[in-house]
Parts: C-alpha cells; sequence; structure tokens
C-alpha cells in the first residue's frame, strides 16, 4: 500500500483545469502565490503535492459560489473536473486535524474556485499506528445485543427533550418490554437540569437491567455524554459503573482529538452523531462528502454512525443515503490492516414502508434500523411497531411483498396503511 495521502476533489474554475489543480497543490504543501527564498527545487521534489489526475467533467454557465474570480483573457468557459492530489506522509505524519488542514485547508476560499468539494481520501496504513479505529465495530455491536441475522431495531427517545429520568426510564421499559434492540437518546438531550446526565443514565439502566434479568434481552442504549472531555469521561465511566455498554457522542460537537481521547478510554461502543454535517455536505459545490467524512470518524473511533435514511425529512437523496451506507461497511485499508468497518445508522423519518428499498439497496442487513414515529406513533401502539419492523424486515429478506406479508401480520398491515406510501 502506498505511503501516500491521496485526495479526491470536484473542482469548479474559470482557470484553466492544469493551471487551477497546481494551485490547489501549491497552496497545500510548499507553495505560496509567488516563489521565496528557501523553496528550493530539492524541498519541493520532497514536499509538494502532486497532481496525480485531472478528469474534465462538463462546462457550467454560472458560478456556483459567489466571491470567485476570472483569469486575464479568460476564454468564457467555466470548467469542472474531478481532481485527484497526492501528498508524501512525511509532511504531516499520521496524525488526523494536521490531515484535514492539508486535504481542506484554504482551498474552498481560493478565489480561483466557485465551486470545490471533497470527495474521497485514501489513506496509508500509517494511520493505524496513530488511531485505533472502531473497538467494537459490526461483529461488536451484534455481540452486545445478541441480534445476528437481520438489522437491530432501534428508536429514538422522544419528546427529544422535556422529559424526567424517571419518564424517561418509563418509556425505556415499554419499548424494551415490546422487544426493542437498541435505544438512544435525542442529541438535544444532555445534562440539563430537568434531566441530569447522571440520573438518567441510572435509571434507564436500571430499568434495562430487569429486563435482562427477566426476559434475557439485552438492550443496547445509546446515552448522549457530549459535553467537554473531562464531562465525558466521567460520564462514560458512570455508564459502565451502571452496567451500560454503548454511549452516544455528537461527533461534530467536540472535534476528532476529543474522539480520540475518548476512544482510549471507552470499554463501551460509541455511537457517533453526525448532527451538523449538513453544513459540509448539503452543497454540492463546498464542503465535503459524507463519504471523505465518516473516514476520519471510522479512525478516531466511533462503531455506528448515521447515514440518515431512505424517503427521509432532510434534503439528502436516497443515492447518497446508500452510498454512505455502503462506505461505512466498506473495509478502509486492505487486508492484513483491520478495515474498520461500522455499523450504518438509518433514521429520520423511517418506518416499516422502507424496509424492503433498504435492504434491495443495500445488499446487508448490517445496520441499525432506527424508527422514532415509526414506532412510537404505530395505530396499535408500541409494541406493535416494534413486530411491524421486524416484520418489514422478514418480508424484505424473504423478496415477499409488503402487502402479501402484511395479509398475514397484522402490525405489518396496520402500519403500512398509517404510513401510507
Amino acid at each position: 500500500m502506498s505511503d501516500r495521502i491521496y485526495a479526491r476533489y470536484w473542482i469548479e474554475t474559470a482557470y484553466p483545469l492544469a493551471q487551477a489543480s497546481a494551485t490547489m497543490a501549491g497552496e497545500q504543501s510548499t507553495g505560496t502565490f509567488l516563489r521565496v527564498p528557501g523553496e528550493t527545487d530539492e524541498l519541493r521534489e520532497r514536499y509538494a503535492a502532486q497532481v496525480e489526475s485531472i478528469v474534465e467533467g462538463e462546462p457550467v454557465a454560472a458560478p456556483s459560489l459567489p466571491g470567485s474570480g476570472t483569469p486575464p483573457n479568460w476564454d468564457g468557459l467555466r470548467r469542472t473536473a474531478e481532481v485527484t492530489l497526492s501528498w508524501p506522509l512525511h509532511n504531516i505524519g499520521p496524525s488526523l486535524p494536521n490531515l484535514l488542514a492539508t486535504v481542506a485547508g484554504n482551498l474552498s476560499e481560493l478565489k480561483a474556485f466557485s465551486g470545490l468539494k471533497l470527495l474521497d481520501l485514501t489513506l496509508p496504513a500509517a494511520f493505524l499506528t496513530a488511531y485505533q479505529g472502531p473497538q467494537f465495530g459490526v461483529a461488536g455491536t451484534r455481540a452486545f445485543s445478541g441480534v445476528h441475522g437481520r438489522p437491530l431495531i432501534g428508536t429514538i427517545i422522544k419528546p427529544s427533550i422535556g422529559m424526567s429520568p424517571e419518564a424517561t426510564a418509563e418509556q425505556v421499559r415499554v419499548l424494551a418490554d415490546a422487544g426493542i434492540d437498541f435505544i438512544k437518546d435525542d442529541e438535544l438531550q444532555s445534562d440539563g437540569p430537568h434531566c441530569p446526565f447522571e440520573a438518567r443514565v441510572t435509571a434507564v439502566l436500571n430499568v434495562l437491567k430487569d429486563i435482562q434479568q427477566e426476559a434475557g434481552k439485552q438492550v443496547m442504549y445509546a446515552a448522549n455524554l457530549t459535553g467537554d472531555l473531562d464531562q465525558m469521561l466521567r460520564r462514560h465511566d458512570h455508564i459502565v459503573a451502571s452496567g451500560g455498554n454503548c454511549l452516544m457522542v455528537s461527533v461534530n460537537s467536540i472535534g476528532l482529538p476529543a474522539m480520540k481521547a475518548l476512544r482510549q478510554h471507552s470499554q463501551l461502543a460509541i455511537h457517533g452523531h453526525r448532527n451538523g454535517w449538513g453544513m459540509m455536505g448539503r452543497s454540492s459545490a463546498l464542503g465535503m462528502s459524507f463519504v471523505a467524512f465518516q473516514k476520519l470518524w471510522r479512525l478516531a473511533g466511533v462503531d455506528h454512525t448515521h447515514v440518515n435514511g431512505l424517503r427521509n425529512k432532510f434534503c439528502e437523496s436516497d443515492e447518497s443515503v446508500i452510498a454512505s451506507a455502503r462506505a461505512c461497511l466498506t473495509p478502509m485499508f486492505p487486508p492484513p490492516s483491520p478495515g474498520c468497518e461500522i455499523m450504518p445508522v438509518f433514521s429520520s423519518g423511517q418506518s416499516a414502508r422502507q424496509a424492503p428499498e433498504t435492504f434491495k439497496a443495500l445488499g446487508s442487513t448490517d445496520l441499525i434500523y432506527a424508527c422514532g414515529g415509526g414506532i412510537l406513533g404505530h395505530p396499535m401502539g408500541v409494541a406493535a411497531g416494534v413486530r411491524s419492523l421486524r416484520q418489514a424486515w422478514e418480508a424484505a429478506a424473504a423478496n415477499i411483498p409488503l402487502e402479501s406479508y402484511a395479509a398475514t401480520h397484522p402490525e405489518l398491515a396496520a402500519a403500512l396503511q398509517f404510513f401510507g406510501t
């Protein structure tokens, strides 16, 4: 495997593509807007970024972003291309914060570009010497939950915020009695005075211990411990002492170095919530793709991450959602290095309706299928909501149309009628 760092971009520019690509390479390695003393040929040979490829796309009629410039004697064309750059690992060493400064840095601000988006990263295996990657991933999550051969059926505590620890625990009891596999806090629920973290976690995990003793069912509960690093480490230890097996953290809120420290300390599966990713991913002309984004957090240590869901309540296309989920399940490194695969979490407006399409598109049951309203809003109650989802995935795996399977499964039938098309 190469010891170089590779980054692939989509660009839009009024400048000749070779010139624009060279500007990117120079800005993010040895160069500035003019040659300076000390920038010798030997130094450039050892440290300069290289333009590996330029694949031209279709031109555009107008700039996608404001503030871009045009070259002297401009020919009037605004070109697009996919450009791959590479850097020697010895420029930064295996450091995720400095990787971000290298592959993103100032690029999006350069006047030569009216669009620039990071699409993908390919990293040397040396990054695994500095970062542990996921501790549990797909296999460990299945071991914790005892769920094999099907998705984990999950939900989000709703209302997202406003319930006391006791009310939260009571909702968890109802969900656990119904046979749920996975429960998570909403990202808005943290450590407010109305629902303190330790009181909430203690109450919820006491309920889940009772359920395990009574029914032998191990439910994963991802408690949101997002906060300052010292707070997160203390909260992690409280989950462990209370018998928990999972934590949740808002990855964009805490940053890569804090995630690395949390992973090094953690004895729990780490559920990485991507809230805020839309600021990086929503524009087709700016930011980064989720394919690149999730690789950073996989290395830093998350075991699960959200990928949205089909026909979701947000703006993301189904094609993008499936590409994101496939990326999570695709090895980052060739053998014998660990592949760092993690569990994609489908959520956002999901119900029994989307199960067959999700299975057909992804081709795998290695996922958490998290439904809030799809369970809690089921017209026959919470238990029926959980059963309807299991039934939908049974039908999907057996390649039986939902409507046919629903003929002998009333919970599924009610869900299909209630949640429409």
